[in-house]
């Protein structure tokens, strides 16, 4: 009861909002959701080797993770294989560690750990579409060409429809998820394509060769056979892509 007698009402939404909160306010979890953003699954050992904590730990984490609906999980013998829920899951990971804080560059502490940032903020994945300088550079060239619209937010013109279809990269226009969304890109700091079009786009460049994923980690590396495609599609040169 308030102080004149009254008694409160909470807004029903708020114990569940707190809950995902904590969820996600542990650097071990926080780990696990970045690396499976490249929308592949994880087994619990491959995950546990990444964050840097003992098998059992990470079992506890992963546990509290499913039960609440952040990750899907299947087992394959003794194997235990966990991915993020849905492209919905994605969409709240990448927007949430877009609101970090740039923290200062800082060298790597090997050469391949260097090599590694490197390579992601040229190209990665993102769940499920491309991020990095190469999703950047990818998205400015639709918009330079009149094929994206981003004044009232994201969205494809009818030339941008005719575009993807040309190409041969199948749009499913009865998905729920929006054909286009920005996403906002967390080493450029700058919004990149997402939504089925982004995802459709991604699917095709790594299917038709044009981009290669490097070792386990998001990171894609664009081959020859891409840089020719994206220059003559999207005029785009070589070094928007270093």
């Amino acid at each position: 009861m308030t102080a004149k007698g009254r008694r409160t009402t909470r807004d029903p939404q708020a114990a569940g909002l707190a809950a995902l909160a904590a969820l996600l306010a542990d650097e071990t979890r926080a780990a696990c959701l970045l690396a499976l953003l490249d929308g592949r699954a994880w087994t619990a050992g491959e995950l546990a080797r990444h964050a840097g904590v003992a098998a059992s730990t990470l079992s506890e984490h992963l546990d509290r993770l499913v039960a609440g609906g952040l990750l899907a999980q299947e087992r394959q013998g003794r194997h235990r294989y966990v991915r993020l829920a849905g492209a919905r899951t994605a969409q709240l990971v990448e927007d949430l560690a877009a609101q970090v804080p740039a923290a200062p560059r800082q060298p790597g502490r090997t050469l391949r750990e260097s090599s590694a940032r490197s390579a992601m903020a040229r190209g990665r994945t993102c769940y499920d579409h491309l991020a990095g300088r190469l999703g950047i550079a990818v998205t400015d060239a639709l918009t330079e060409r009149g094929l994206l619209r981003q004044d009232t937010g994201f969205a494809l013109t009818d030339a941008g429809l005719a575009w993807f279809g040309t190409v041969g990269i199948a749009l499913d226009r009865t998905a729920r998820r929006p054909l286009a969304r920005a996403c906002l890109d967390w080493t450029e700091r700058r919004p990149h394509l997402a939504g089925t079009a982004g995802a459709a786009l991604c699917r095709y460049a790594l299917d038709s060769g044009w981009c290669v994923r490097i070792g386990s980690e998001r990171a894609v590396r664009v081959t020859a056979p891409g840089e020719r495609a994206l220059r003559e599609l999207l005029g785009i040169g070589a070094e928007e892509l270093c």
